[in-house]
């Protein structure tokens, strides 16, 4: 089957639907464009444990920087945990 689909002004492209039900592809994850000869073949790529809890890590990251909780709030919160 082929599928069309126009490039955006920054090189975007919509993955069909049908593709990404087929393939298992949902927001958030990684695809890989292989290039064999003439053709580009896309894939779901599998990403690794390490780099997923990284990827978390920094989400976690950003949004404990964005509410301005601080180590010592970490701290004081795991110790109330503990007294429970």
């Amino acid at each position: 089957m082929r599928y069309p689909s126009k490039v955006s002004f920054k090189g975007q492209v919509t993955i069909p639907k049908e593709v990404r039900e087929k393939l298992g592809i949902a927001p958030g994850d990684f695809i890989l464009f292989a290039q064999e000869g003439e053709r580009v073949v896309l894939k779901k790529a599998r990403v690794s444990p390490e780099e997923e809890f990284n990827k978390l890590v920094s989400i976690l990251d950003k949004k404990v920087k964005q509410l301005g909780i601080t180590d010592k709030d970490i701290e004081d919160a795991v110790k109330w945990a503990r007294q429970k």
